[in-house]
Formats: structure tokens, sequence, C-alpha cells
């Protein structure tokens, strides 16, 4: 029998390492699986891409970093000792023989599903400095990637100093490395005000938490907070930024200024199911868990056999936020399902875990809010999009790049569900024809952002409108740092596996009528 050189059969892929148990994450939920899986007795291998390389950090990864680390995020040593320092755990799974490896990004997941047979297992790409990219076969995945903020453009957002509000805690409790001293909360829900405590904390004052509804989210920690001096401004919305060469100064809102080196996003945090997504997992809106999250069996297992989710990728919510004991469970939890499944033990659901989050606010409703009032009833257009700098304006009327310097279309007059079909609308769609999150960042200021904007120029409920889609690598990487080792068999087509026509065509093989369109993808290609 002849194989199709072209196709994936008999080919095989470089794996660089193998593991029964693969965390992403050493949060509370990863250092938890890590350690309940190995004193089940299977091999562990932790990863988490902290001390994140300064580089990425630039372009808004994995967090909204803003512009405020201090020179000192440079040093890898030492932030890798910082790291440790808040996480002593980490130190201590090292000792007992878990394969902890920090500084190491995961930035895709693989398995077999209907469209993709030829994986020998579960695959998880990483990166790091000293191997570059490479792959690690693993029987279980669990992954607790944590939690980042959504986005909410003003004029002035794309100045350093707005940044989320989960990563200037990372920032002055992880790192001790963020250069704020007086920052404004946008939010007034659970999380922005327990990070808020949490800056007060490390020494940052808080000027002022902004929100834009009638009344705080949560009340009890808005009492708390002004009980310590925190002035909390309702039916307020950010109108721009005061600006030196430095970055942010101040806060202009609807009817006075503020004085303030940097300005907190708080008004969403997202489950950062990224990778599982990527990976095919099914992931389902949830308001009692803030968003879309992967839907999860009582073994915390997706529905990709293997790939489990624990900690705030799995679903946040106030008293979760206020505890780290239940990402701890969540990690045992699916540790113990993942021993199970090896043969190592007997699944013992925590029954915490599997009960249901209390029912949230609206949250759906309080962030369409947020855009309505910040994006939506802005002064003057600014990018919702930074990276590929689209306007809320050319999001909803779909408008071609402007680079592209196009006459004006149909489109300008149509309204989405003219343009995409019947039912909500698909932001992957827009994404394709405005360019808008597909940038660096890969989406994380402003996937959020667009979904609430066509929830609100269709009136449909936040869930209705789909998240735009991920892909991996769902981090950025160079050239350079995705060249890793492969078969020569793939090397040898690696025109024909894109699809590519041929990129040039011999003399005696051009048609009487040579058009670009005779050059078919299914001819001959160079290669061959």
């Amino acid at each position: 029998m002849t194989i199709d050189p072209h196709s994936v059969a008999g080919k095989r892929l470089e794996i660089a390492h193998q593991t029964q148990v693969l965390v992403v994450g050493a949060g509370p939920a990863g250092i938890a699986a890590a350690r309940r899986a190995h004193a089940g007795g299977a091999q562990v291998m932790l990863v988490d891409e902290n001390p994140v390389p300064f580089e990425v950090m630039s372009e808004s990864v994995p967090q909204i970093w803003g512009g405020r680390m201090g020179a000192e995020i440079r040093n890898r040593n030492a932030m890798m000792e910082r790291m440790l320092e808040a996480r002593p755990d980490l130190a201590d799974l090292f000792e007992k023989g878990v394969d902890v490896r920090l500084g190491t990004a995961c930035w895709g997941l693989f398995a077999n599903q209907p469209n993709l047979g030829w994986m020998p297992g579960l695959v998880a790409g990483l990166i790091d400095d000293d191997q570059g990219s490479h792959l690690v076969r693993a029987e279980q995945v669990i992954v607790a990637a944590g939690r980042r903020d959504m986005g909410l453009a003003f004029p002035g957002w794309d100045l350093p100093g707005v940044l989320g509000a989960s990563a200037a805690v990372v920032l002055a409790g992880f790192y001790g490395a963020f250069e704020g001293r007086r920052a404004v909360m946008l939010g007034s829900g659970a999380e922005a005000l327990l990070a808020a405590q949490d800056l007060i904390a490390a020494g940052v004052e808080i000027a002022a938490v902004v929100e834009q509804a009638a009344t705080p989210l949560d009340p009890a920690l808005a009492a708390e907070l002004q009980a310590r001096g925190v002035e909390v401004l309702c039916s307020n919305a950010p109108r721009g930024i005061l600006s030196d060469a430095a970055g942010v100064t101040g806060l202009t809102l609807r009817d006075r200024q503020i004085a303030c080196d940097c300005v907190l996003l708080g008004v969403g945090a997202v489950p950062m199911i990224d990778l599982i997504q990527a990976a095919g997992a099914r992931c389902a809106f949830d308001n009692d868990r803030s968003g879309f999250v992967p839907v999860l069996d009582a073994a915390m297992q997706s529905t990709l056999q293997g790939i489990r989710a624990a900690g705030d990728c799995a679903g946040i919510w106030a008293t979760k936020s206020a505890d780290e004991a239940i990402a701890r469970a969540e990690g045992e939890t699916a540790a113990a399902a993942a021993l199970a499944a090896l043969g190592l033990g007997a699944a013992d659901a925590d029954p915490a875990v599997l009960s249901s989050p209390p029912v949230a606010p609206d949250l759906g409703q309080y962030r369409k809010d947020w855009v309505r009032a910040s994006v939506v009833e802005a002064i003057a257009e600014m990018p919702v999009c930074q990276c590929e700098e689209v306007t809320a304006r050319e999001i909803l009327e779909v408008r071609p790049p402007r680079y592209l310097k196009t006459p004006p279309i149909a489109n300008e007059t149509r309204s989405l569900v003219q343009i995409l079909g019947d039912g909500p609308p698909d932001p992957d769609q827009v994404k394709r024809l405005t360019r808008a999150g597909m940038g660096p960042c890969q989406g994380r200021r402003c996937r959020e952002q667009i979904q609430a904007l066509l929830a609100l120029q269709e009136d449909l409920a936040l869930g209705a409108v789909p998240l735009a889609g991920y892909r991996s690598p769902v981090r950025p990487m160079t050239l350079a740092e995705a060249t890793a080792p492969e078969d020569p068999a793939i090397a040898e087509v690696w025109d024909s596996w894109f699809g590519m026509p041929r990129q040039w065509v011999p003399f005696w093989d051009v048609e009487p009528q040579y058009t670009v369109a005779a050059l078919a993808t299914e001819k001959e290609h160079v290669s061959e």
C-alpha cells in the first residue's frame, strides 16, 4: 500500500518529554493538584509561565500589564527568587520530586478528536528559555491557568499606567515590581475590591473606586474600603486620561478629575480559558462563574478525555476569590480523578467543589453597561483593539482595515444580522473582516469588549454572543522560538501541507491561456 506523502500518516512528532500528569499553572489550584497527584504515586510535571519574560509582558500577555512593570522585572533570577518566596510550596514540591518548571509557558494542548486522529496521546507545546519550543506527552492534563481582566476602552486607555487589576496585584504582591503608587479602580465587584485591598496591603494608595452603576456591585466590600478612606464614586465613568511623558497622571470622569499614576481595569475578572478552548474543549457562558468557562463533569474533566480544569480558569465567584481553599479543593479533586484514570486510586470528589456557586448579579448586563458607559458614550474615538487600532465604530460597521483605504461600502449601512446571516453575531467573522483581535496580545484587551458591543448592537444577552475563538499558539512566539525538531518527511513536502500553490512554473508547463487562477493547489508542487 502506498502512503500519500502529503498526509500525516507515518509522520512522527518529536516528543521531548513524557509524564503521567501535566499541571499547567502554579497557583493555589495547580500546586494542590501537583501535590495530590504526586502523593498518589504519579509522575508529575508542573509548569508555570511566571516569571513572564519582559518582552512578552510588553504585549500585555497574559495580563494587561499597562507599562507599570519596574526595571527589576528584567532580572529573571531575581523574579524567580521572589516567585519562590511568594509560593514556598513550589520549593517543597521540587524537593519531593515533582518536575517543577518555572518560566515555562504552555502554548498549546492537542488531543485526538473527530478532526484529529494521529496524535500519540495528549500533547502539550511548551516554551522556555533553555529548550525553546518543545512537545511533552502526558496521560492526564490539569489546566489551572487562572484569570485575567476584561479590557475597557476610553480615551487614553492605551497610555502607560492603564492596566488590569489582577496584573497590578501580581506585580505588587508577587513580583514586588509595581511602579504605581496612587491608583483609581474601575469597577466595584468583589474581584475588583478584593484586588484593591491587596494593593493597599502592598503599599499602594487607592484614590477612588469608580462605578458606572448607581450603587456598588458589592456593597459590603465597598463599605470596608470607604471605612479605610477610599472614595467610592457611583454613577460615573472615565472620560479621558491626563498624562505626561511617563504616562498617566490623572483620570477625568464625567464631573471631576482625580490625580493618579495608574488606572486599574476591574470591571470583569475573566477565566483564562484560551488554552483549553483552543484544544477543542466545549465552553459555555455561565453568569455565576464570571463568563465563558469549560464544561466540566464531576471529575473536573472537560469534554476532551483526560483534560481537566481547576481554579479560576474553571470559574470565578466572590467567595472563591476570597478563599483560596476552594481553588485548592478543585485542584485536589481534579488530581484524584486523574489518579483514578491512571489506575492509581479512586476519585474522591469534594462535595464543596461540586456544589454550585452562589447566584451572582447579572454580570452580563453589568459588563454591557460598562461598555455602554465607557465605549459607546465616549467623547472621542479611540481604539477598542489597541494592536490593530480598530475603533468601536469600525467594529460595529464591520469596516475593512483602514490601511486598505477602501471606499465606503454597503456594510456601513447594514446591520450585523444582515451581514453575517441569521442568529447571533459571530465575533470570528468580525475579527476576519476588521482585524480586531488579531494583534500580538491575541485579543486579550478587546475580546470581551467586542462581545459586549455586538450584544449591545443587537440587543442580546451577553452570553448569547460567543467569544472570538482561540487558536494555538495561545502565547506570542517568534519564528525562532517556534523552531523545533521535526520529522524530515514533513520538511520534504512542507509547502503542500499548507495547500500552497507552487511558486515557480517551468516554461514547459505554462498553459496556453495562463492565469494566476490556473495555479490550482491540487497540482504537483515544487517539492515533488
